[in-house]
């Protein structure tokens, strides 16, 4: 029996222009699954991420979080509902302490306000206790906890890669996006990238749906996967079958193979 929904898509289109980027794409993702969506370059799959997290809004089509229809709403009101993602492209800020990184993943579960701020009330302090001890535990998890004082920027790529998850763990997510984790990555850093994100999921029971082009990392640790072309979905399945399906290959590799 599949395991029950926390993120559906019902035949969501999306366009710029006269480009249709999306088309048509039913989709959903059980709790506590890890799911991948791959494709070639161009395919919608970031196209498809932006929708979920509301920096695009669909053409056509209804989403769906958690049984709350999700059309509409802006990042910062779907973050805080339970949705949490990081990027191709590192976006960490270079300057600020490994901690702090952290710390800001966590300013849509504080509620201090300017005045409890400027005054520095028991309140507002035992918030900022409470935000640095769980920034620690994110760090911990992630195996940065020792390099919390260093400047983002000095991190080795994959320990970057390990911050973005640290601190989009700190939103305290139901869903964790990944757009291309092991992007760049040495084999060594990519097995454990695969560790953490099984962690992610069997330790804080968090829902995972990733971009990956590293097809080790999709069969290794995928229980399923979808996959786009020309924006739209060709193939879902388990990863047994969809590496074997025609359409799929073709997609990949050409007609001629």
């Amino acid at each position: 029996m599949p395991p029950e929904s926390i993120l559906t898509a019902a035949g969501i289109c999306h366009s710029f222009g006269g480009l249709m980027a999306l088309e048509d794409i039913d989709f959903r993702i059980g709790r506590k699954e890890i799911v991948s969506l791959i494709g070639p370059n161009g395919a919608g799959k970031t196209t498809m991420f932006n929708l979920f997290t509301g920096h695009y809004n669909p053409t056509r089509g209804e989403i769906y979080f958690n049984n709350r229809k999700i059309n509409g709403l802006k990042p910062y009101q779907i973050t805080p509902i339970g949705i949490a993602r990081t990027f191709q492209n590192i976006r960490l800020f270079g300057q600020m302490s490994v901690l702090e990184n952290v710390l800001i993943g966590q300013h849509c579960r504080t509620r201090t306000g300017l005045f409890g701020a400027i005054l520095r009330t028991p309140g507002c302090k035992k918030e900022e206790a409470r935000a640095r001890e769980l920034a620690l535990e994110m760090l911990s998890f992630v195996r940065l906890e020792e390099k919390k004082d260093e400047k983002a920027c000095n991190l080795a790529y994959g320990e970057q890669r390990r911050l973005e998850i640290a601190r989009a763990l700190a939103t305290d997510p139901l869903l964790l996006l990944l757009d291309e984790p092991a992007a760049g990555m040495n084999p060594q850093e990519t097995i454990s990238l695969m560790e953490l994100v099984r962690q992610i999921r069997d330790q804080m029971g968090i829902t995972i749906l990733l971009i990956e082009h590293d097809m080790k990392v999709v069969m290794g640790i995928s229980e399923r996967v979808a996959v786009l072309n020309y924006g739209k979905k060709i193939a879902e399945g388990t990863p047994r079958e969809v590496q074997n399906n025609e359409e799929v290959i073709r997609a990949y590799l050409g007609d001629s193979a």
